[in-house]
């Protein structure tokens, strides 16, 4: 018996093998409840584009107006910006076919020598838009002399920003959604842009 120990205390080598238990069980637990412990929605990014056969200055036209999106989109109604092209003016975007449906959008940069804006939402309502923390850029690229690209690219987070979102909140909701809007617009403004005189 060794008198310098306590009966029932531990050596170095005895704790030393109560440690590694230790050290493995708080392993394993992290290893299996850190799904459970995830949470929150990843950032979805949108990319929409189309050859437009005219000029970019041309196409360019059509979008340039920040409160001009209701002329060219067909499922804008109305779209009147408070301050115009400035940055940080807003815009009330109303939706065409679905009752009291709009959303604000903030000019963040507008660089019309070389042919783009940049946008951002704070605030929308899921049923009108299921999208969060929306950020989008509009911009047109020139393909030659007489064709042009238009791009429209966005960035969110789905509608729910909780984990197990409901089916029309979830991601895929979302992105079919920013798809749908931009590839609307994009559509259009070819058919106008292409039309035009």
């Amino acid at each position: 018996m060794d008198i310098f120990r306590p009966a029932g205390a531990t050596t170095g080598i005895e704790m030393g093998g109560n440690m590694r238990i230790l050290v493995l069980a708080a392993a394993l637990f992290a290893t299996f409840s850190a799904p459970a412990l995830a949470h929150g929605p990843a950032r979805q990014k949108v990319q929409e584009a189309i050859v437009i056969d005219a000029p970019a200055a041309k196409v360019w036209a059509v979008i340039k107006d920040f409160d001009s999106l209701a002329k060219w989109h067909p499922l804008v109604a109305s779209s009147v910006a408070d301050k115009g092209n400035k940055e940080d003016s807003t815009r009330t975007v109303v939706l065409k076919y679905v009752s009291n449906a709009s959303f604000k959008e903030v000019l963040d940069k507008y660089d019309p020598a070389h042919f783009y804006y940049k946008t951002y939402i704070d605030k929308v309502d899921p049923n009108v838009l299921p999208v969060n923390d929306y950020e989008s850029k509009i911009s047109v690229v020139p393909l030659g002399k007489d064709k042009s690209i238009a791009l429209w690219e966005g960035a969110f987070y789905r509608g729910y920003m909780l984990n197990d979102p409901p089916p029309q909140l979830n991601d895929k909701a979302s992105i079919g959604a920013v798809v749908q809007y931009y590839r609307a617009g994009l559509e259009n403004l070819k058919s106008i842009a292409e039309s035009a005189k």
